[in-house]
């Protein structure tokens, strides 16, 4: 892969401090980061590649639109939001969980497209992307799995342009529920019982609705026995109706 051009590297930004580094065997992403795969030996090449372990505080950003790409980040623990910036308003495109990598949305112009926001305290390992694509050329499994991400990404912009183009509230929320409990269940916990780390302005912002809205939405679920909020606890009560309502194959009737 070609390096795309992008700006001199700067210094790391100071508000990420560094941690004792582990190593790659020691992770408990369930599977999900991209050094899943490899042999031993090559594992320990791409351990050897793995920059500072960083703490991000919650509330913090790990990079900020217009920066230049100079690594991309293996989320180990914690959870994000990411934000785009718009003539329209700003929108939450994605909210990564740990095992999920951070920054591709740069690699095609070497500059970051959006910022990615620390929703509690989490922990990054930076991969400098430069020697990440010298790496590429000696280890094929880990470019396949590299691309494998990056079709994983637009998968997904595609997935939430379709939300936003073609869904109605109720099918929204019931899918963005559905895709929460998918992202736990990929991570060894449960699908119908989770936190909802964001804010129910950011739920809002993602799904293209307002924050009354989903409060509606919320409500209305808890009122049809298909949830049990509690703060920000949640309970999927009925996960098979809520599959039906984001596949549209059990219609919910509009708000009032």
């Amino acid at each position: 892969m070609n390096a795309p051009h992008r700006a001199p590297f700067g210094p790391a930004p100071p508000h990420l401090t560094a941690v004792n580094k582990s190593h790659c065997g020691d992770c408990n992403t369930g599977g999900l980061c991209l050094s899943t795969g490899l042999d031993a030996g090559n594992k320990v090449r791409f351990d050897r590649l793995v920059g500072q372990h960083r703490r991000i505080a919650g509330g913090d950003t790990l990079y900020r639109t217009g920066q230049p790409l100079r690594s991309l980040y293996a989320l180990r623990c914690g959870f994000f939001k990411i934000r785009r910036r718009g003539s329209a308003g700003d929108q939450i495109i994605a909210f990564p969980m740990a095992g999920e990598l951070l920054g591709l949305e740069a690699i095609g112009t070497g500059i970051h497209q959006a910022d990615a926001i620390a929703l509690e305290d989490s922990i990054v390992c930076e991969l400098p992307f430069a020697a990440l694509e010298r790496l590429f050329e000696d280890i094929p499994g880990l470019h396949r799995r590299f691309y494998r991400l990056m079709s994983g990404e637009i998968n997904r912009e595609q997935h939430l342009m379709l939300m936003l183009g073609n869904m109605r509230a109720e099918q929204r929320m019931a899918t963005f529920l559905v895709d929460m409990g998918a992202s736990y269940a990929a991570r060894g916990y449960s699908p119908a019982q989770f936190q909802l780390r964001m804010s129910r302005e950011d739920i809002g912002s993602y799904l293209g609705l307002t924050i009354e809205s989903i409060s509606r939405l919320l409500a209305r679920f808890t009122k049809l026995g298909l949830i049990t909020v509690d703060k920000r606890a949640i309970v999927l009560n009925d996960p098979q109706r809520i599959a039906e309502m984001a596949s549209g194959f059990s219609p919910c009737s509009p708000m009032v």
